[in-house]
């Protein structure tokens, strides 16, 4: 019975978005990070839904026994307009995780499932799978905090990092990374008010932001915050974000370029890339193959086949839908693409491939120097 109350509660306060979107976000905050809501019983005569600003988020600790509910905030209607603000406390709809906004990005979201007019289509890299791109258009997406007290609870991300950058020494394979620190689109943030001076449990938290009560929302950017972006905004910038669909599974794509090193008298070029699986349906599916095709400007094709992806093979389901990993390639050229596959298995041992939309890998002309700050 609590399970169905919490369950219509979410549903009535989520009321402007879709219900089987609705239904993702209470199944992703119930089994994948311990949050869980409890709504007021507060209806409104005429429409008979619960108001939204009254609905309140509760953390859950010591699961799945001896369950201890905190309050974490209340809802806000989301924004299907504009933008949030640097210090906008939100749930992340598909992680599930608390977290912060530190500042947005403006990325060029090219998204195959949407047919472009002919004029605005653009051919695909040599040897990918033939189909069009859609002219990119413009979306935001923020950088943020990710709460730490969360980060164990998020098991369909293969890591809570999403930013990595180059070392600075000889040793052009290392690479350092900074915890907590994600990219989230627009829609996936589901925003939330706290009375808390300290909402968010993050090492970066008080350096970055200050408690102000007469700001909505009341917190501030410190002025650290804002020399740590302009400084690193080479190695943190969100250009451009693919995403392709294919039989109810979605794949987005988010390349960074990190920077050139000089190995063995010749020039590596290093490239981040986030990847994101989405089950869009309600069939249980999991990956169990991935197949990459690497083109350098040099000349060069490289072909790359194995089991999963980061050692693993994830499910995905209605309860848990998507799961998100990062990885890394290098080049001996400034430019490239890449693309492929993935192979999906169903529940009754048959497969499909799952494209993976082409993307490109470009390096910025100028070098780039190690982030400053990293040591936070």
């Amino acid at each position: 019975m609590a399970a169905c109350a919490i369950r219509r509660g979410l549903l009535s306060t989520v009321s402007k978005c879709n219900r089987k979107r609705a239904l993702r976000i209470l199944s992703v905050i119930e089994y994948n990070t311990g949050l869980e809501l409890n709504r007021l019983r507060l209806q409104c005569s005429s429409c008979g839904l619960f108001n939204f600003q009254q609905t309140r988020f509760m953390s859950s600790r010591n699961r799945p026994e001896g369950k201890v509910l905190e309050a974490v905030g209340v809802f806000e209607a989301p924004k299907h307009h504009g933008k949030y603000e640097t210090g906008q406390l939100f749930l992340h709809s598909v992680f599930g995780y608390r977290g912060i906004v530190l500042f947005p990005w403006h990325a060029r979201l090219y998204d195959r499932d949407v047919t472009p007019p002919t004029s605005e289509s653009k051919q695909d890299p040599p040897g990918s799978h033939g189909s069009k791109e859609v002219k990119g258009k413009t979306h935001t997406y923020y950088q943020v905090l990710i709460d730490t007290r969360d980060c164990p609870h998020i098991s369909q991300r293969s890591q809570t990092e999403a930013v990595t950058f180059l070392a600075n020494h000889d040793d052009s394979r290392a690479l350092y990374a900074i915890p907590g620190l994600d990219y989230v689109s627009h829609e996936d943030i589901l925003p939330y008010n706290s009375t808390e001076q300290i909402p968010i449990q993050h090492e970066l938290f008080e350096r970055f932001v200050m408690y102000n009560p007469a700001k909505n929302p009341p917190f501030s950017a410190r002025d650290t915050l804002q020399a740590w972006q302009e400084k690193n905004h080479p190695w943190l910038e969100l250009s451009d974000v693919h995403r392709e669909t294919t039989e109810n599974i979605r794949v987005t794509v988010i390349p960074f370029y990190m920077g050139m090193r000089e190995a063995q008298n010749s020039h590596v070029y290093w490239w981040r890339y986030c990847i994101r699986l989405e089950n869009m349906g309600d069939e249980v599916v999991q990956l169990r193959e991935r197949h990459w095709r690497i083109f350098s400007l040099s000349g060069t094709l490289e072909t790359v086949r194995g089991r999963g992806v980061v050692g693993r093979e994830p499910v995905l389901s209605k309860e848990q839908p998507a799961f998100q990993y990062s990885s890394h390639v290098s080049l001996q050229a400034p430019s490239g693409h890449m693309w492929g596959t993935f192979r999906i298995e169903r529940t009754d041992g048959s497969h499909f491939d799952v494209r993976i939309p082409p993307f490109s890998l470009e390096s910025n002309k100028d070098d780039k120097a190690p982030p400053a700050g990293y040591s936070f």
